[in-house]
């Protein structure tokens, strides 16, 4: 922590970050306690969701876990109602829930495609649906959209994802005009390959990372705290004047 910034205006403020339980979500729970905002998670992942809180227990705030199927909309809303009644309005969005699933064009059900959106691109409207209104009242905030580099390099193998994503973008944009004039900012971040323990236990290969490297301007790979502190930085007053942007986190691989 002492390596890197503090950021004076999150601490205190209620931050909800959406899909919060494993991979970048924990990162950025973490990322945020750290700061001693008010952090909230959803997830469908009870038993991963109730372990991260208590292993938070000791940072600057312990994070309020909330088990949520966010494909639900009414369950979503009634889990961001929860969230503002117990720590207070939500100044802070962080819409990170995404299934990577992979699966070939030839596959792709009507039901399969739906279910996609429903956790890739809906969440995403609903959320900040629900947050506006107290954001408003609160004097604004910071709307942060993870999307993906994927659609930028037309990545194969789930083109349902990668629409999904490309959706994000344009949702950020229109957002962002929608809602700039009452002080609440939307930005999407679109992070690269990100080494969670997913992505690891599924798809990282020797071959596969040989090539991401030969890709990549910057020959590391990237951690999903390498995200939370960009993403610490859209969600900060040090950006106050940033909104309706694409901030790509890759590496130097686009």
């Amino acid at each position: 922590m002492a390596d890197y910034a503090t950021y004076p205006s999150l601490a205190g403020r209620v931050a909800l970050i959406i899909g919060g339980a494993t991979g970048i979500g924990a990162a950025l729970v973490e990322a945020f306690a750290d700061q001693g905002a008010k952090v909230a998670f959803l997830d469908i992942d009870e038993n991963a969701g109730h372990a991260l809180s208590e292993t938070l227990a000791d940072h600057a705030s312990q994070p309020l876990f909330v088990p949520c199927d966010i494909r639900d909309v009414e369950a979503l809303r009634f889990a961001i109602r929860t969230v503002a009644d117990q720590l207070g309005p939500i100044r802070v969005l962080i819409n990170n829930a995404a299934w990577d699933d992979r699966h070939k064009l030839e596959d792709v059900s009507p039901e399969y495609w739906d279910q996609g959106m429903a956790v890739n691109l809906r969440p995403h409207f609903f959320s900040t649906q629900a947050v506006r209104d107290a954001m408003r009242e609160a004097g604004g905030g910071s709307i942060i959209n993870m999307s993906s580099n994927s659609y930028l390099l037309g990545l194969d193998g789930y083109p349902g994802y990668v629409t999904a994503k490309a959706g994000i973008v344009g949702l950020t944009k229109g957002l962002a005009r929608e809602l700039g004039p009452e002080n609440i900012r939307v930005n999407a971040v679109l992070p690269g390959w990100v080494m969670t323990q997913r992505q690891k236990d599924l798809w990282l290969t020797d071959e596969a990372e040989q090539e991401l490297m030969q890709q990549q301007a910057l020959k590391t790979k990237i951690d999903p705290s390498d995200v939370a502190r960009l993403t610490l930085f859209l969600a900060a007053e040090d950006s106050a004047l940033i909104t309706g942007q694409s901030h790509i986190i890759d590496g130097g691989r686009v």
